[in-house]
């Protein structure tokens, strides 16, 4: 990987209005290259992300977060970038450990980076999600998508330029996390992960939509 790579920052955004510019704020102060997706919000996010030094593009309808990482994704591929890295809009990621995620791409030739809430930095992960949710989820990636890793559904990666040219996403909905990890399995591709911390707030997947996320997976393995 070249010294000075160009970095993508993808951000999917629904309704985010509340949430976005205080991550808006600290993106633009280190990234030259932020895209929002604004996955058909009906509140005030396209007007905040307006006032940023960021690209904005529109889905004019809801089609959820999968399908606004692969429209940043292709935005970014059209533009030259080397790195492109997942982020999301609700401020539950730090800014600052972007760095992190990028650093064994560019100095140990990794493809692609994951993060892990189960590697030692601490987050207040819901009771429901550590203990019963997410067990179940890596039972399910291991045992369909005959892939192991410690966080079975981590929004927060990077990848090179080849990697997302390799994974496109065909999952709209949230269970593109685990799509994207059964793709770098199945491309071979170089993988790490390193440790994330996420603060919790009321946005993000509650269990019932962890339960979809199961159910889409197991309908889509075993209807191809």
């Amino acid at each position: 990987m070249q010294n000075n790579p160009k970095i993508f920052i993808i951000i999917p955004a629904w309704n985010e209005g509340k949430n976005i510019s205080s991550v808006l704020e600290e993106l633009v102060k280190k990234y030259e290259n932020v895209v929002v997706v604004d996955d058909g919000s009906y509140d005030k996010t396209s007007e905040i992300v307006s006032q940023y030094t960021v690209v904005l593009l529109k889905h004019i309808i809801n089609r959820d977060q999968g399908a606004s990482l692969q429209t940043g994704n292709d935005y970014a591929l059209n533009n030259g970038a080397d790195i492109l890295v997942h982020f999301d809009a609700d401020g539950q990621f730090l800014v600052d450990e972007i760095q992190e995620m990028i650093n064994p791409i560019v100095n140990e030739n990794y493809d692609i980076v994951f993060g892990s809430r189960f590697m030692g930095k601490k987050s207040k992960m819901p009771w429901a999600k550590k203990n019963i949710l997410f067990p179940i989820g890596r039972i399910v990636n291991k045992a369909i998508l005959k892939i192991k890793t410690t966080d079975p559904q981590s929004g927060f990666r990077a990848m090179t330029r080849d990697a997302a040219q390799k994974i496109q996403i065909e999952h709209d909905r949230k269970a593109h996390c685990s799509e994207i990890l059964h793709k770098a399995f199945k491309y071979k591709l170089k993988i790490r992960e390193v440790p994330m911390t996420v603060i919790y707030n009321r946005f993000g997947q509650n269990f019932s939509g962890g339960i979809v996320i199961l159910k889409d997976l197991i309908l889509k393995k075993i209807l191809k």
